[in-house]
C-alpha cells in the first residue's frame, strides 16, 4: 500500500502553500508531484514528505496538528488558541472548479485522481449565479466511513471513504494543499443510501478563522 513509486515515474513541479504561519508549516512537510495530462483518466497527483519519499495523504498524514510527529519530525503546535483542536485537511477540489477530484484510496500511495463514473470523467453542474464548487473541497486523514457499520444518526452505512470536508474561507485554495482547520461544525447527508458526513471547516489563516467558532 505504502510502496515506492511506479517504474519510469515522471517528475513533476511541485506545489507550496500559500503565506501564513500556519499554513506553511502544514505544508513544508509536503509537496504534490503530477503525472498524466490533468482532466484525463490517467491524471494522477502524488504526495511527498519533506524527505522527498512517496507518501499516503490518506494513511500518512495526521489527523491532529498537534500530532507528535509528521514525518519523523516533532511538530510544533500550530494554534492560536489552546483550547482549539486544529486538523490537517488535504484539498482535493479547490472553490470554483468543477472536476470532482479526490483521493484514490484503492491505488497506490493514494494519489488524488479526477473521478469517472459510467465510464466518463466528473464534472459538478453550474448553480448560478456560482461556478463549481463554492468551497474547498477535501478529506480528513486517517478518517473512514465503515460500509459495515450502521450510523446512528443516519441509519445507513458509511461510503467507504475519507470523510469530506467543506472549507469555507475566502481564500482559493489548489488541489494537493495540506492545511490546518477549525471545525465549525458538520452535516449528514444520505447518498444513494450511504452515510456521506460533511464536515464544515475554516483555514485557521483565513482572516474571518477567530471570529467563527
Amino acid at each position: 500500500w505504502r510502496a515506492g513509486p511506479p517504474v519510469a515515474a515522471r517528475l513533476s513541479r511541485g506545489k507550496s502553500a500559500g503565506p501564513g504561519p500556519h499554513g506553511a508549516m502544514a505544508q513544508a512537510f509536503y509537496r504534490t508531484e503530477e503525472r498524466g495530462q490533468l482532466y484525463s483518466p490517467d491524471y494522477r497527483l502524488f504526495f511527498k514528505n519533506v524527505a522527498g519519499h512517496y507518501i499516503s495523504p490518506f494513511h500518512d498524514i495526521p489527523l491532529k496538528v498537534d500530532s507528535t510527529e509528521e514525518n519523523g519530525i516533532p511538530t510544533k503546535r500550530a494554534r492560536n488558541d489552546e483550547h482549539e483542536n486544529l486538523f490537517n485537511m488535504v484539498v482535493e477540489v479547490p472553490r470554483w472548479t468543477n472536476a470532482k477530484m479526490e483521493i484514490a484510496t484503492k491505488e497506490p500511495l493514494n494519489p488524488i485522481k479526477q473521478d469517472i463514473k459510467n465510464g466518463k470523467l466528473r464534472y459538478v453542474a453550474n448553480i448560478f449565479p456560482h461556478k463549481g464548487y463554492i468551497w474547498n473541497y477535501g478529506a480528513l486523514p486517517q478518517t473512514w466511513e465503515d460500509p459495515h457499520q450502521k450510523d446512528k444518526s443516519t441509519d445507513c452505512c458509511g461510503d467507504n471513504d475519507p470523510i469530506d470536508v467543506c472549507e469555507i474561507g475566502s481564500k482559493v485554495l489548489s488541489c494537493g494543499e495540506v492545511i490546518h482547520v477549525k471545525i465549525l461544525g458538520i452535516l449528514a447527508l444520505i447518498d444513494q443510501g450511504e452515510t456521506d458526513w460533511k464536515i464544515i471547516a475554516i483555514n485557521v489563516n483565513d482572516p474571518e478563522a477567530s471570529k467563527f467558532h
